[in-house]
């Protein structure tokens, strides 16, 4: 089962939607069929890891580790770095730019 990721004109994620396994890969097609933007999500990606779905430990395979995160509502699709980031959680927070996952600043407000 493949994941896309639907973007604004913000590239701000506005819902994720399931496509068939045969779709893999296929966002381009699906842009021009629609007129819209997608960009195909790895559901079980975090931080650039691909979990193994049943035990959630670091899968032995990570070729299916892409675009660092699974894409949710608010998410922003950075193309250059080919990722999805959530969005940013308080002011302090900073980018962690080898997962695109937000952390805890050490600056105190």
């Amino acid at each position: 089962m493949s994941h896309f990721a639907k973007l604004d004109e913000n590239n701000i994620v506005i819902f994720v939607t399931v496509g068939r396994q045969e779709d893999d890969g296929k966002e381009v097609e699906i842009s021009a069929r629609t007129g819209d933007t997608y960009k195909q999500t790895s559901y079980n990606t975090i931080g650039g890891v691909y979990l193994d779905p049943i035990t959630r430990e670091p899968a032995a395979d990570q070729s299916k580790a892409f675009r660092k995160n699974y894409a949710g509502i608010g998410y922003t699709y950075d193309a250059g770095r080919d990722a999805f980031i959530p969005p940013k959680p308080d002011e302090l927070s900073i980018l962690d730019e080898e997962t695109c996952q937000w952390v805890a600043s050490d600056i105190e407000a």
